[in-house]
């Protein structure tokens, strides 16, 4: 298999997208809604610290059967407030993650991911490190597109493959509740439903975002733009 890009154009500017009404990381979640039971700093970084070690050994594979060099992407590490870390000349907000060509990194502010991480559930992990990671590869294949909505989506849909291939392959196991925890991310995640298709930070809607990602945790890469 050689990982072809079916899509080309022009654009990059990489992230996630953000939670409504955070409450800070040590808070208890907003009446009615129930945390995931997963709640230390231990637990949360063995998961991110799995999500990322997963998602190169994926990515390394994918590249190998193609007969291609792969990097793995430089760093990946955490921030606290916004504008601490910068891409290029452009400052990363906070309530965020990001990849970053510029720097071939990939940084999430720390207080925010926890509060994801106790709200909605270590599975949002690692689709959130899966998202960006996904944005690294599309640098590394030439992959872009006139319109970042195009580009977010591809990054959801190549998150669900690299997913579901992991569980497929019995490298990754999941937990019962753990496609519930995917959906509820990807449900906090979408873009407002008055946000145009077509503004330059668009993402999609929850439906696209949630549509895209189990498309490609279904069908794999193939579902995605890529072969």
């Amino acid at each position: 298999m050689r990982l072809i890009a079916l899509a080309v154009a022009a654009i990059l500017a990489l992230a996630c997208g953000v939670l409504p009404n955070e409450p800070q990381s040590g808070s208890t979640a907003p009446p009615g809604e129930q945390e995931d039971g997963t709640m230390t700093v231990e637990e949360f970084r063995r998961d991110i610290n799995s999500a990322v070690v997963l998602a190169e050994e994926y990515w390394q594979e994918r590249f190998r059967e193609s007969n291609q060099r792969f990097e793995p992407i430089g760093r990946v590490f955490a921030y606290e407030e916004s504008g601490e870390v910068a891409c290029g000349r452009e400052a990363i907000p906070s309530n965020n993650a990001a990849y970053c060509p510029a720097g071939d990194f990939i940084a999430y502010d720390v207080d925010w991911a926890v509060t994801a991480f106790r709200r909605i559930g270590d599975a949002f992990l690692f689709y959130l490190l899966g998202h960006e990671y996904a944005h690294g590869i599309q640098v590394r294949l030439g992959i872009s597109y006139d319109y970042t909505i195009q580009q977010e989506l591809q990054a959801d849909c190549m998150a669900g493959a690299y997913i579901g291939d992991m569980v497929k392959a019995g490298r990754l196991r999941l937990d019962d509740g753990d496609l519930e925890e995917f959906q509820q991310g990807l449900l906090a995640v979408g873009d407002d439903p008055n946000q145009p298709w077509f503004a330059p930070d668009a993402h999609g809607t929850a439906k696209q975002r949630t549509d895209a990602f189990f498309k490609g945790y279904e069908n794999s890469l193939g579902a995605c733009g890529l072969r």
